[in-house]
């Protein structure tokens, strides 16, 4: 195979896949297209082989015509039986494996043989997360893969770390592509539409079988405008009843389900903080690529808010937590996060001008009454870092921190969770 001239590392995922290399365990790669799956595959043959000089390397790129052959698993099977190895490790990458027919009853074989490390991607969790979890049981490790964090975008951009940066990183989002394309609305504006068509038409309406396109639209536009806002099925379907829009609650569910299996959306339930369980309906929903949201709904003055909330719910995911949506009795905490069997509180605000938004924010906090760390992300950089024991950390400062097992590093804090 002929590996590309320029590989961005994105070193985050090389050190989480890392322990999974030469395990016979299936590596499962997940995310929306053009997020850069296929680059992290290079860089684990680019590893692979710098680290065993004859390894052997099997390839297949579904999105390349020469594979085009390959449709179902029985070829695919033929296709791999005809390049394995009988006394070295077989290194086997299947980029958009989705698109092969019941590719786990191949890969389900392949994983018998603790000779053969298999890694595969695909852009639909739906497909895979099923399918696998039937056929492999425990025997896979899902990765996904999001758009590039803001540290990843400085450095594939060469940008300093500034705030006209993160202005940037917040209007174009973060699909690595990007570096290829001169930093003009007009140009990265029918980029990021052109994806999302791609997205829209090929993992969402054709694989789903979706008649009713204009609402679908009608729905993704909604869901943009109300980033950040909580919603139920039923209420969405109400209210695009008043918009002349008659759509049933179920069709709605099944709408959004589809736009979440693609990566396009991402659904946080809420959770009771107090009772420790989750509500059964109300949720938010966020964009996987903040270009892609604001090529939709507009890049406005009035929705820095929604944006915020956005970036701050991409960088927690990206850092590997698991994030609802706190409910207290009388208020909301925008994002119970949980990791390794800690947890961490995370308000989200602008700004923190007026007494009463302070008083409102912090206080929220400020009512959880057990000991796990409690922070509040704003858009003011002149706040000063505490209020009545809660951290302050400015956006940006909080973009900048990189994800570890045990602390979140904040400039020269450091937060331990």
């Amino acid at each position: 195979m002929k590996m590309p001239a320029q590989i961005y590392d994105r070193e985050v995922y090389i050190r989480r896949i890392e322990p999974f290399i030469r395990k016979s365990i299936v590596k499962v790669l997940t995310g929306h297209r053009r997020v850069g799956k296929s680059y992290i595959l290079y860089q684990i043959i680019a590893k692979v082989r710098k680290e065993e000089k004859n390894a052997n390397i099997i390839y297949i790129n579904k999105e390349d015509i020469a594979f085009d052959a390959i449709r179902d698993y029985k070829q695919l099977n033929d296709y791999v039986a005809l390049r394995l190895q009988t006394n070295a490790m077989n290194f086997i990458f299947i980029d958009e494996i989705q698109l092969i027919s019941d590719f786990h009853i191949a890969v389900k074989s392949w994983a018998l043989d603790q000779n053969n490390d298999i890694f595969i991607t695909g852009s639909n969790s739906d497909m895979l997360s099923s399918d696998l979890a039937n056929e492999l049981g425990g025997r896979y490790v899902e990765f996904q893969i999001f758009s590039l964090s803001y540290l990843e975008f400085l450095h594939f951009h060469k940008l300093s770390n500034n705030d006209l940066s993160l202005e940037k990183y917040a209007h174009y989002g973060g699909l690595p592509y990007l570096i290829h394309l001169p930093m003009e609305d007009e140009v990265i504006k029918e980029y990021l539409n052109s994806i999302y068509s791609t997205l829209v038409l090929k993992d969402v309406i054709r694989r789903k079988k979706i008649r009713n396109t204009v609402f679908l639209e009608q729905l993704v536009s909604f869901l943009a405008g109300n980033v950040g806002n909580l919603f139920s099925s039923k209420s969405i379907s109400d209210y695009l009843k008043n918009m002349k829009t008659e759509i049933s609650t179920n069709q709605v569910i099944e709408y959004i389900h589809a736009l979440t299996d693609a990566f396009i959306v991402h659904k946080v339930g809420r959770y009771d903080i107090a009772g420790k369980r989750l509500f059964e309906r109300g949720e938010k929903y966020y964009f996987e690529n903040m270009g892609i949201r604001n090529v939709i709904a507009g890049y406005k003055p009035q929705d820095r808010a929604r944006r915020m909330e956005n970036m701050v719910y991409n960088h927690l995911s990206f850092c590997g937590y698991d994030i609802k949506v706190g409910a207290l009795a009388t208020g909301e905490i925008d994002f119970v996060c949980t990791r390794n069997g800690e947890t961490l509180y995370v308000q989200v605000a602008v700004e923190l001008l007026m007494q009463e938004t302070m008083e409102r924010e912090f206080g929220n906090l400020l009512k959880i009454k057990d000991n796990y760390p409690k922070i509040l992300v704003s858009g003011e950089q002149s706040f000063e870092n505490t209020y009545d024991g809660i951290e302050h950390v400015y956006i940006r400062d909080f973009l900048s921190a990189m994800p570890s097992n045990s602390i979140l590093q904040f400039n020269n804090q450091a937060l331990k969770i």
